[in-house]
């Protein structure tokens, strides 16, 4: 979810000034997502130059947020549209094991057991944590959707790694570590 979106949405039930937005952002994000009140009050202004949000004097000075018709429109739209997928994820963990295909065999199999391997001292947290968090945490379902999105990516993340290994173990010839894993095309006039 954008800020943009999050915004709008958290302004459907009324108007707001931009510190209320910033702590109902946060609170609704389960506390994982925290916001700058100054990137709260420039993405309000470019909401306010598109049309979707109108702003007004509130009590002590204060500017008040309200969504326009065309900010309700904006929301609706917005909570039924799939979100797009680029393969494969930008993320870093995928980056840094692709990027690790491009040289030898081992070193590709040390960085997906380095991640993996963190990735599950991450994982066992996690789940203490949500363990802890179910029985501590009265006001929060956010809260609880989040540690259970970041056990269920972590677990998600531990299986991809693992058919990585496999994949790259399985790639060549028996006993050819030094070879790049990705061999790359020989452009023309390449004499390497």
């Amino acid at each position: 979810m954008a800020v943009r979106e999050g915004l709008l949405v958290l302004l459907t039930d009324g108007p707001l000034h931009g510190y209320g937005l910033k702590s109902s952002f946060e609170h609704a994000t389960g506390g994982v997502w925290p916001l700058n009140v100054g990137q709260v009050y420039t993405t309000l202004e470019r909401l306010e130059r598109d049309g979707f949000v109108e702003a007004s004097q509130a009590d002590e000075g204060q500017r008040a947020w309200r969504l326009t018709d065309r900010g309700r429109e904006e929301v609706g739209e917005w909570w039924w549209a799939i979100p797009g997928e680029e393969p494969p994820p930008r993320d870093e963990l995928v980056l840094k094991i692709l990027l690790s295909l491009a040289g030898d065999r081992d070193h590709a199999l040390e960085v997906i057991g380095h991640h993996r391997d963190a990735l599950l001292g991450l994982l066992a947290q996690r789940r203490r944590q949500a363990k802890g968090r179910r029985r501590a945490d009265a006001d929060g379902l956010a809260s609880e959707l989040v540690v259970d999105v970041l056990v269920l990516r972590a677990e998600a993340d531990i299986r991809w790694l693992d058919l990585c290994e496999e994949r790259v173990t399985n790639a060549g010839a028996p006993g050819d570590s030094t070879e790049p894993v990705v061999r790359h095309r020989k452009r023309r006039g390449d004499r390497r």
